[in-house]
């Protein structure tokens, strides 16, 4: 929103990408560094304008709406000592173009802000690209799982890409190490997951028969003495589904902090596995506009590929 001022009020007309969106949504995003609670307070008090007249904070925006804003002072961001710099997204990025955006994110980094975190891959990406006049997460991965990750750059593709994974047409496959040696070339886990929250307020997902469906099948991909490397093709999107599911049937995921080994995990780091292996590989969708097959590609991280090539290398000895 360019043009703020802190002594004057500005106006601004809403752009396309933009229409439908609540207000309150709106503005959050457009106003970097202004509190949602002020945000909130201009709005009950009216010093918020659309074509004019107040408006609550559930009002849909539209294109063309003329909204006017009140002088406005940003805070300045803290500093963060506790967080080593970003690196730049851009080097991640597997596919764009006008319309979608595909990237490879990087382990250990959360989608979004929020619960401690004061920034993740959306607010980053859009730190990054000033001029982006609309960038949304299309879909989330779990903070220490890697690879695609699909973002909106106008609104109506993100519609789009969220009625394609409501109705399944998205395929989702991820590479994934367990502990245990995998039996079968495939095994179809079909096991309703339930979400809850613990007294820590961390969210945790179990297999229960009052939950969702789920629905994941597991194809093996190489096996080692005591681990077995899995290619997971989820049928649903529960959260956790790959996890719990894996967990649940006795394979737990290495290095997972939640529902895996927790012993085997700080044998594994010392090993050089510092993180979850899962990663998101490929991600198969229909384009949005054109409607051509999209498969995006996330090659596995070096760090993965270099713990199997230890397994290669302990295989190795022990035959030798």
């Amino acid at each position: 929103m360019k043009g703020l001022s802190k002594d004057s009020a500005t106006w601004h007309e809403v752009e396309v990408e933009s229409a439908g969106q609540r207000v309150d949504n709106y503005l959050t995003k457009r106003l970097k560094g202004v509190p949602k609670s002020h945000i909130y307070r201009i709005l009950r008090s009216g010093e918020v304008r659309i074509n004019s007249r107040r408006v609550g904070p559930d009002y849909k925006v539209q294109e063309g709406d003329r909204l006017r804003l009140p002088p406005l002072r940003t805070a300045r961001p803290a500093a963060d000592p506790g967080h080593a710099p970003w690196p730049r997204l851009k080097a991640g990025v597997l596919y764009e173009d006008e319309w979608l955006l595909a990237i490879n994110k990087p382990a250990g980094v959360a989608v979004h802000g929020g619960s401690g975190i004061s920034r993740g891959v959306v607010e980053q990406l859009r730190l990054e690209r000033p001029e982006a006049r609309f960038l949304e997460l299309v879909h989330r991965l779990d903070r220490d799982t890697s690879g695609v990750l699909l973002l909106a750059k106008r609104r109506s593709s993100l519609l789009a890409l969220h009625r394609q994974f409501r109705d399944g047409a998205v395929r989702k496959l991820y590479h994934v190490l367990v502990k245990g040696r995998w039996l079968v070339d495939q095994r179809s886990v079909k096991l309703p997951l339930h979400k809850y929250v613990l007294a820590t307020g961390e969210r945790r997902v179990a297999v229960k028969s009052e939950g969702l469906p789920a629905h994941t099948v597991f194809r093996l991909q190489k096996s080692w003495r005591a681990y077995s490397l899995l290619e997971a093709d989820l049928k649903s999107g529960r959260t956790h589904q790959i996890r719990v599911h894996l967990a649940h049937i006795g394979y737990p995921v290495a290095g997972d902090d939640k529902y895996g080994d927790f012993t085997l995990n700080k044998l594994l780091a010392r090993q050089g596995l510092k993180r979850m292996f899962l990663h998101a590989g490929v991600t198969v969708l229909t384009h949005p506009q054109s409607g051509a097959t999209l498969s995006l590609g996330a090659p596995l991280p070096p760090e993965l590929q270099a713990f199997l090539a230890t397994l290669d290398a302990g295989e190795t000895a022990v035959a030798g």
